[in-house]
């Protein structure tokens, strides 16, 4: 399987045999594996933030790890350390939880900011390095993190570094009075449905073969310009304090390649752009003290950039299909 609209879809079917509702979330965790992305989900306890992660590695046949962060948890409790063995009178490397392909970070936020740390050389250069020795992770790497509110008892801020390595940061939002009672109905009905219900559909591999077809995905320059257009604009408005990085203009062109490849499409257009700037800017864009003072959101200062940013006229369907290299 090549298509990363095909992978999409098995994944996002199989997982609705438990989940109901949040479509969007399992397409912003499709774009990230496809693109070798991480994704923060945000939400009140008990809106399964845990379970949609684990719902989406057992489909995509990912080895999966959940790690319960706390206030007490070391980095050693994430990436592992030497254990002397007696019977041996030898030291023996005691890999930690982060060696798999899907790392869930449960509550982040309710670890120091020295443990979520730990996380910071996995989730860039997909390595850890134990008392000296730098050790390769597993291919693929995926790190999901969930995370109360800021604002709720006993957590911490993740620092800015951390933030800043996630693609993507998804809300997952209290359902519906409709979908709630179509959940309740479906557990009613099947009270022991879980994650272990799914069934594998997808492989490793063809993991890897649909990356390189999102890829291969065009990206017509009137976008590429877009892009840095909407970049720039974080950095220049009055009300933000610290802008978008250059990392935020790499996940918007790979996480539009994959936007526009699950939509079946092999060119970006301006809309694939426009859907991704809520997640890909909204954990990394520091507001304003006055902004802050005066209640404005940072989702509410991003859909405010969108307005005022124009969308070039010449980045049309028409344009990106014609500005296409002639062999695609």
């Amino acid at each position: 399987m090549t298509d990363p609209a095909a992978f999409h879809d098995a994944v996002r079917d199989e997982a609705s045999a438990v989940l109901i509702g949040n479509e969007e979330i399992l397409e912003g965790l499709s774009i990230a594996a496809l693109t070798r992305g991480h994704v923060l989900l945000e939400g009140v306890p008990g809106v399964a933030k845990t379970t949609i992660a684990n719902l989406f590695a057992r489909a995509s046949g990912l080895e999966y790890t959940r790690i319960q962060m706390t206030p007490d948890i070391l980095p050693a409790d994430i990436t592992g350390t030497h254990i002397y063995r007696e019977p041996t009178g030898e030291f023996e490397l005691q890999r930690g939880p982060v060696f798999a392909n899907v790392v869930v970070a449960d509550e982040i936020n309710r670890a120091t900011p020295k443990t979520q740390s730990a996380l910071l050389e996995a989730m860039q250069e997909g390595t850890v390095t134990i008392e000296g020795d730098t050790l390769s992770l597993p291919a693929p790497f995926m790190v999901i993190a969930t995370q109360n509110p800021i604002e709720m008892e006993g957590t911490f801020a993740l620092p800015e570094a951390q933030r800043d390595r996630f693609q993507l940061k998804l809300t997952v939002d209290l359902p519906g009075r409709e979908m709630e009672r179509n959940l309740f109905d479906r557990f009613d009905d099947e009270p022991d449905i879980g994650p272990s219900s799914v069934s594998q559909v997808v492989t490793p591999e063809d993991l890897e073969e649909a990356r390189a077809a999102v890829a291969e995905t065009h990206v017509a320059d009137p976008v590429r310009e877009y892009i840095l257009d909407l970049v720039r604009a974080t950095r220049d408005s009055p009300d933000v304090e610290y802008g978008a990085s250059p990392r935020a203009t790499l996940a918007f062109l790979n996480a539009g390649k994959a936007a526009a490849a699950i939509d079946g499409r092999s060119y970006v257009i301006p809309d694939d752009i426009k859907q991704l700037a809520h997640p890909v800017l909204r954990h990394r864009l520091v507001l304003s003290t006055d902004a802050e003072l005066g209640g404005e959101s940072v989702d509410d200062l991003i859909t405010g950039l969108l307005d005022s940013v124009p969308v070039p006229e010449e980045a049309t369907r028409e344009s990106a299909v014609a500005d296409q290299p002639a062999d695609s």
